[in-house]
């Protein structure tokens, strides 16, 4: 009891989630998994997605493993390439037919390949688009009409450091900007159906899931470090704490939000080194004026 006799309550408890139901895309590797198995300890029963069925299964039945006996969490695996409509519909319509509701959807899944933007295919583009904005876009479609629209509920979504520009990823950098755009767009669009949608933008986060995806090592990782004002790399674990406090009723007044999880790295500096050029002259408009003088007919006045 506090001083005056009155209760000290916190939404951060034990079984915050308890009787809840969630989704999460790509939810079998990374921060994906990270997330999951935060909601699961929070005793949430939580769907993870994948286009990768074996790698899902793989994934749930290792969280299973850990869950205590006496927790009502749960955790089921169901295949679906979030591109695909269909795959979409089945995933939503599964998840309610089983667990009977939807609270809370994390829209995590995405993809996206380094190259300079005047080398990527039109075909590498739409991939990455239809992945990490389309696909986005229907999860969050989808949610809206199999349930939320009439229940209410939390949907997040994962972006990306993007507030800069994103050399060498600009296929994502678009995407994941439009999912920006489209959180706020659904959080007024939704407000009056009791739907809160909020993103959060990691940063350079290692994971071991990640470094494959990228062929990359862990050197490769610690060379973003220089950039990061926090001087060392996210852990997924550090995104998924982020999400749950989104999902919780903590965030009740937020809304249409996104919340960065980078050590400060979109307030530094750009990675991206520019060489030197002198490619971009400034206009003459000296010449211009003297050539507008010597015609007899000026036509601009600075």
């Amino acid at each position: 009891m506090a001083a005056g006799g009155l209760r000290v309550r916190s939404a951060f408890r034990k079984g915050l989630f308890t009787d809840k139901v969630a989704i999460v895309t790509g939810g079998g590797t990374g921060i994906g998994k990270a997330i999951a198995q935060e909601l699961l300890y929070l005793g949430c029963k939580v769907v993870i997605a994948s286009r990768s069925e074996e790698k899902v299964r793989t994934a749930a039945a290792e969280m299973s493993s850990l869950i205590p006996t006496d927790s009502p969490a749960q955790v089921k695996a169901l295949q679906c390439n979030i591109r695909k409509e269909e795959d979409v519909k089945n995933l939503f319509s599964k998840t309610i037919g089983e667990f009977g509701k939807l609270d809370f959807l994390v829209n995590n899944a995405g993809g996206q390949f380094p190259s300079p933007a005047a080398q990527i295919s039109l075909k590498g583009w739409n991939a990455v688009v239809d992945t990490n904005l389309n696909g986005t876009f229907l999860c969050c479609r989808e949610a809206y009409h199999s349930w939320m629209a009439e229940n209410g509920g939390v949907i997040v979504n994962i972006i990306a450091d993007m507030w800069k520009g994103f050399p060498m990823m600009s296929h994502t950098g678009a995407a994941r900007a439009a999912v920006d755009n489209l959180t706020k767009s659904l959080a007024l669009e939704w407000a009056a159906n009791g739907i809160r949608i909020n993103s959060v933008a990691p940063g350079t986060i290692f994971s071991a899931s990640a470094a494959r995806n990228y062929d990359a090592s862990l050197q490769i990782f610690q060379s973003q470090i220089p950039h990061i004002p926090a001087k060392r790399l996210g852990k997924p674990e550090e995104v998924s704490t982020a999400v749950c406090f989104l999902l919780s009723p903590s965030s009740a007044f937020i809304t249409g939000e996104t919340v960065k999880v980078d050590g400060g790295q979109s307030l530094y500096r750009n990675q991206f080194e520019i060489p030197d050029h002198n490619k971009q002259p400034a206009y003459d408009w000296e010449k211009l004026i003297e050539e507008e003088e010597n015609d007899g007919n000026p036509k601009s006045k600075l």
